[in-house]
């Protein structure tokens, strides 16, 4: 499973304030310990709201792989924040994310395509998130289809069923988990899937057991890839225990130091 580190972010308080400014040595400080944790990719997201978006972004990417050669997850909603990480980018890119809504794909389908990216792709579009699996297949359908028309093959998307928070809509995680397995009927190869798997915790106390059980679950339904907290270790030992469990790597006894 593809293990993206959710951790460069602006949203938490310090990373926040490295970005304002424009502190190099903490930032990569950050990234470098993700990698110690066991990260394989970096999700990088300046924050919400900021008037210099992409600059602070062009920043970011360029800050983080001075030390990092892992593939970038460049995480933002505005096109054009994302354009400036994305150019900005000469690590693997993934472009975190499009949704439905046809301008959305119009604009970063083209743009993954001139980069050679793979997409995320929400399923969600500007009516907000399906209450049902079914509609987010069809919206899973719709994506793949949009992006075989610009040329960018289905095992280049990683679709995101939208992990919705515990807390406000406890009837979403098993809809969520349907969905994940609605997926692999999309197509042969099944899909490439992936969450943002703290959203499932986000407002309530007992965070951690939350966010371990779900991803264990998601796991069973055939999740390919997860944005996640590395520095739980607990979390990431569930990761190693789960491959081995489902075959997709090999037995060893010391397979949680391998």
């Amino acid at each position: 499973m593809l293990v993206i580190s959710e951790r460069i972010n602006g949203l938490f308080a310090a990373v926040g304030r490295a970005i304002d400014a424009r502190d190099e040595k903490f930032i990569q400080q950050h990234a470098v310990q993700q990698m110690e944790c066991g990260a394989q990719a970096l999700d990088l997201n300046v924050g919400p709201g900021r008037d210099d978006g992409p600059a602070a972004m062009e920043w970011l990417v360029r800050t983080v792989q001075e030390v990092s050669d892992l593939p970038l997850c460049i995480d933002t909603p505005g096109i054009k924040t994302m354009t400036a990480g994305v150019k900005a980018c000469r690590n693997k890119l993934i472009i975190n994310s499009t949704t439905a809504e046809i301008n959305k794909m119009q604009a970063l389908f083209p743009l993954a395509r001139e980069h050679d990216a793979d997409v995320i792709c929400l399923t969600m579009d500007e009516r907000g998130v399906p209450n049902d699996s079914e509609s987010r297949a069809e919206m899973a359908m719709l994506m793949m289809t949009t992006a075989m028309e610009h040329e960018i093959m289905p095992d280049r998307l990683l679709l995101d069923p939208l992990v919705m928070p515990i807390k406000a809509a406890q009837d979403q995680a098993m809809k969520v988990i349907k969905a994940m397995q609605l997926f692999q009927t999309l197509n042969d190869p099944a899909p490439r899937t992936v969450v943002g798997l703290s959203n499932v915790s986000n407002g309530a106390k007992e965070r951690s057991i939350l966010n371990r059980t779900f991803l264990a679950m998601l796991m069973g339904a055939g999740l390919g890839a997860a944005i996640v907290d590395v520095q739980d270790a607990e979390l990431m030992a569930i990761i190693k225990a789960g491959e081995l469990l489902k075959a997709e790597k090999l037995y060893c006894d010391d397979f949680l130091r391998a």
